[in-house]
């Protein structure tokens, strides 16, 4: 929160803030400066400093904030940023700070061209000038209703939360339900978090001890920040869909006019209060009625996890087997942890390509790992991506039996040589480990990567099956004997919205429709599990 620096952040609770509307508290922004400048000043009136005397302190205090963040160029824009926007809203002068504002934007982006293709930079803006634009005349509004400092923290929430609303929706395509309240119960512990934490940075530079006593305070506030955020994101919708890109943030704010107009008229105001408590209590009854995720009797989870891989097979209470680990760790734990996995028998990476196996770390996260597959062809990246797993190659013909779950290697038949970092994509997919997994009611073909050359040495082998996992993203390499003979009445794409590579290929959603197998995919549906039920498997996506 001081430093912005969120290396050794666990990802989960990254992801948490994000969903919680947080994410700005781990950044370096111009609240940071603000609430440095604002703490200085305070002090300086404490101490009967005048308005002559206090900029020459301040200016010492932002210096130092500085040289302890970094003076690198996020933190520099936030600086010019931050005192503008709390100088111009401390004093009411918002026209001059529009003007303000104006000119550092206009100076910064001639200085340093790129950022104005910089969201972090457009976000610092539009944050800056909600406060200076809507924050004051809300401020004034909600003091006839509230507490003075209620009412600030209040008008500040929200108006850095609205103004940077369409580009948050451009950039993730959802809107952030509880990120006003969120925001509005952490905002008392930001403060202390972060000018202890700065103070004892500087602090640690001539005594640790002292230093260790004044982040202890700190480390509370941080921790209260840290549990609003698990406890925003765990609640349901915490936020919803919404179109993303230049469509999503110009239909918002649309929606966002056309609810300004109507809520002028106090007739329309009532009529739309009226529809939300029937909208909320609709959600709420739908809620108590529909059954949660992951569904009963679950037995296969495609994750989305963007483009690439991560498949999950119930093998009992708290237990799967991970079929691919994704491109990121923060995707493919995020998924265990909505399915409750908490122990991994069976770690299968198909082959070293990152979209399957960058994301180990996620599967390890909180979880025993007890054995890891890979090709007999493998390159050894996987083993370096998870040090202190068992690994071992699993070659055509073994079987692994994890509960009453059975994986059958099919493929590759080839053994050959170990890959090598030389070798195009083409022959790190055929290398692919190929599986057949069968439960009692559940069989699937799991296809990992491969393209038409392995595709075709394995089509005789290629038993019938319930699902099938489409070979590498539904790309246009696929062979349709392959496909056909699984006879599969439901085939699984794991893919990435809008990737760069064109998955799925029409053509290959063509052939499978003329295969006459449904086809469920991850870029659309989101997580898509496999159930069983009485009369066979069904097919619920999360999305």
């Amino acid at each position: 929160m001081v430093v912005g620096d969120t290396s050794r952040l666990d990802p989960r609770l990254a992801e948490q803030f994000r969903t919680a509307g947080l994410t700005h508290l781990l950044v370096v922004s111009g609240a940071n400066l603000a609430i440095v400048i604002g703490a200085v000043m305070g002090l300086c009136r404490a101490v009967g400093l005048d308005r002559r005397s206090a900029p020459p302190v301040v200016l010492c205090a932002v210096l130092a904030f500085v040289v302890v963040a970094r003076p690198e160029p996020s933190v520099l824009r936030a600086t010019v940023m931050g005192m503008i926007g709390l100088l111009a809203y401390t004093s009411g002068r918002q026209r001059q700070g529009v003007s303000a504002l104006s000119a550092a934007v206009l100076v910064l982006v001639l200085i340093d061209p790129a950022l104005a293709r910089s969201y972090g930079f457009i976000l610092s803006v539009l944050a800056t000038a909600g406060l200076l634009v809507l924050a004051p005349g809300w401020r004034d509004r909600l003091r006839r209703r509230l507490p003075g400092p209620l009412a600030d923290a209040v008008a500040v929430a929200a108006a850095a939360q609205i103004a940077v609303a369409p580009v948050l929706v451009m950039l993730s395509g959802e809107i952030g339900i509880v990120a006003l309240a969120a925001n509005l119960l952490a905002a008392p512990a930001v403060a202390p978090a972060t000018l202890l934490g700065a103070l004892g940075a500087l602090t640690a530079l001539v005594t640790v001890p002292v230093a260790q006593f004044v982040v202890w305070p700190a480390g509370l506030a941080a921790g209260w920040i840290a549990g609003i955020a698990r406890l925003a994101a765990a609640l349901p919708y915490a936020t919803v869909p919404w179109k993303n890109g230049g469509l999503g943030a110009l239909s918002l704010l649309v929606a966002g006019a056309i609810a300004v107009l109507a809520l002028r008229s106090r007739r329309v105001r009532l009529v739309m209060a009226a529809a939300l408590a029937g909208v909320l209590i609709g959600v709420i009854a739908l809620r108590a009625i529909m059954r949660g995720w992951p569904p009963p009797s679950w037995a296969m989870v495609a994750c989305d996890v963007g483009q690439g891989d991560a498949l999950v097979l119930a093998a009992g209470p708290g237990r799967a087997v991970v079929v691919d680990a994704g491109p990121d760790p923060r995707t493919v734990d995020a998924c265990l942890d909505r399915l409750d996995v908490r122990e991994v028998p069976l770690l299968v990476l198909t082959h070293p390509h990152a979209d399957h196996i960058d994301g180990i770390a996620g599967v390890r996260q909180g979880r025993a790992v007890r054995t890891t597959l890979t090709t007999p062809r493998s390159s050894g990246r996987e083993a370096r991506l998870g040090r202190g797993l068992d690994i071992r190659a699993a070659l055509p013909g073994q079987r692994w039996n994890v509960a009453d779950l059975t994986l059958s290697v099919l493929g590759p038949l080839s053994v050959g040589p170990h890959l090598a970092g030389t070798d195009d994509g083409s022959t790190i997919n055929n290398a692919s480990l190929v599986l057949v997994a069968r439960s009692p009611g559940f069989s699937a073909l799991l296809a990992a990567d491969v393209e038409l050359e392995a595709q075709r040495s394995l089509a005789s082998l290629v038993p019938p099956v319930q699902v099938l996992k489409i070979p590498h993203h539904g790309s246009r390499s696929q062979d349709r004997a392959f496909l056909a003979a699984a006879r599969a009445p439901i085939s699984l794409i794991s893919v990435g919205k809008d990737n760069d590579y064109g998955h799925p290929s029409p053509a290959t959603l063509s052939l499978l429709q003329g295969l006459g197998t449904r086809v469920y995919r991850t870029d659309k549906a989101g997580d898509i599990a496999v159930t069983r039920t009485a009369a066979g498997l069904a097919v619920v996506q999360r999305g």
